[in-house]
């Protein structure tokens, strides 16, 4: 069953108290999966274009997703335990937004091939798309617009700073494989 793949692949999903929010990852997930014909998460890969670029074949979408809910915890527990009386992170935003950021590449890509989702539309409309549909809230959404540079919306929350900042970190783990000076990369 797909539900159990989804909470097999991303045990973080444990953490989330809401169970609201917890169902509606693991829905936006489920549709995107369904819509796009995918049935094994494990097997899809993280950017294709900047693999086949960097020679790197083996980069998951689910560890690089893994990556970035780890770093985007560990970031947000440091900044709340040195700054517990100026600032309030919602650690539940924090994981949902890290865990859905990238659903859309089940959108743009087949394999590792590009799908017109990706040529015309590009990273990360259609995960907007699986957000509202599987019932998630707009602060969500937010995180998925403003993780990437690829859109023009900057993050105006600290969750979705904190996910970006995860996110840019965790893709240059991937690219640092491929070099010794990221710059070149």
């Amino acid at each position: 069953m797909i539900t159990d793949q989804i909470r097999t692949t991303f045990p973080e999903l444990d953490a989330i108290d809401d169970e609201t929010l917890r169902d509606g990852v693991i829905e936006a997930w489920r549709t995107a999966m369904a819509d796009h014909g995918v049935d094994d998460l494990a097997a899809v890969p993280w950017l294709p274009p900047t693999q086949r670029d960097l020679e790197l074949p083996d980069e998951t979408l689910v560890d690089h997703v893994r990556d970035v809910t780890a770093c985007s915890v560990g970031l947000a527990e440091t900044l709340t335990e040195r700054r517990p009386d100026t600032l309030a992170i919602d650690m539940d935003t924090v994981l949902a937004g890290a865990l859905v950021h990238d659903v859309s590449k089940l959108a743009e890509f087949d394999g590792m091939a590009e799908t017109d989702v990706y040529r015309l539309l590009g990273h990360p409309y259609y995960g907007v798309h699986a957000i509202a549909r599987a019932g998630l809230p707009v602060e969500l959404a937010h995180i998925v617009l403003s993780h990437t540079d690829r859109t023009a919306v900057e993050p105006a929350t600290i969750e979705a700073t904190i996910v970006r900042r995860a996110d840019e970190a965790a893709a240059a783990a991937v690219r640092w494989r491929a070099t010794d000076d990221l710059r070149t990369v």
